[in-house]
């Protein structure tokens, strides 16, 4: 995944927002069988999504490259945990997480942005709020090109759409900060991942992705204690220091492990 902490901010949130009815129609047309060049193909030509022009069409397949597509194990891991109805709202947080951190944009409207503005005492979210904090991006030089009006305007309203529709905002035309549900087993999945990037409990914990989540450090070992007690993973902790350990090597296996547990 790319790197959200060191690239500019670019505008590809106007085309590229939750998307998790395309997402999860992408998912279930997936043949795991075939190369990812062969299904890109086919579905694109089959044009399972119904859109009206074959440009929008691109786009979105782009994007799910994009997000989902870097490492073999974590398509084969969605779609493991696709067939799964009751797992239906963990996907959802799932594709949230791999959005947001192929996107930096996104990522730092909900770990700094939205954090701040909770910490603030805010629970109303504004056009006005986002495209402030859009025009500072702008002028402290952090987005590629400088925006016309027009593409920051674009770009807060979908902003603020895509963090409705993954759930860290509520309501139609006024937005509020959403009491958001992150069911145990989207956490654990997001841990594996964050696990094999970091290779320690304790940095797993500090890790600043939990900040999509709006996590404290505290709620990080509640979850992981939750999902301990769950026989998702081994979580010890003695003095200062920290065992963890998952019962999967990559993605798909551990994927597989949370959709064999009944339900």
């Amino acid at each position: 995944m790319n790197n959200t902490k060191t690239e500019l901010y670019t505008s590809k949130i106007i085309k590229a927002g939750a998307l998790i009815d395309d997402t999860k129609t992408l998912l279930a047309n997936w043949d795991i069988s075939q190369t990812v060049k062969f299904n890109l193909s086919r579905l694109q030509s089959q044009n399972i999504f119904g859109k009206a022009t074959r440009s929008r069409v691109e786009d979105i397949l782009v994007v799910f490259r994009q997000r989902y597509l870097d490492d073999p194990a974590l398509i084969e891991g969605l779609l493991l945990l696709m067939v799964k109805p009751a797992l239906s709202q963990m996907l959802d947080r799932v594709l949230f997480y791999f959005s947001a951190k192929n996107d930096r944009l996104l990522y730092d409207a909900a770990t700094c942005f939205l954090v701040s503005k909770r910490e603030q005492g805010f629970e109303e979210i504004t056009p006005e709020m986002v495209i402030d904090w859009i025009n500072e991006l702008i002028e402290n030089k952090q987005t590629i090109t400088a925006w016309s009006e027009k593409t920051i305007l674009r770009s807060a309203q979908e902003l603020l759409s895509t963090l409705r529709d993954f759930g860290l905002l509520e309501g139609v035309k006024t937005k509020r900060i959403a009491p958001f549900y992150l069911p145990v087993e989207a956490f654990a999945f997001i841990a594996f991942y964050i696990f094999q990037e970091v290779a320690s409990g304790e940095r797993l914990i500090h890790h600043p992705d939990w900040k999509l989540f709006l996590l404290s450090e505290r709620a990080v070992e509640r979850f992981l204690m939750e999902a301990h007690q769950l026989h998702l993973l081994e979580y010890h902790v003695a003095g200062t220091v920290t065992r963890l350990t998952f019962p999967a090597a990559n993605l798909e296996e551990y994927a597989r492990v949370i959709s064999q547990r009944t339900y």
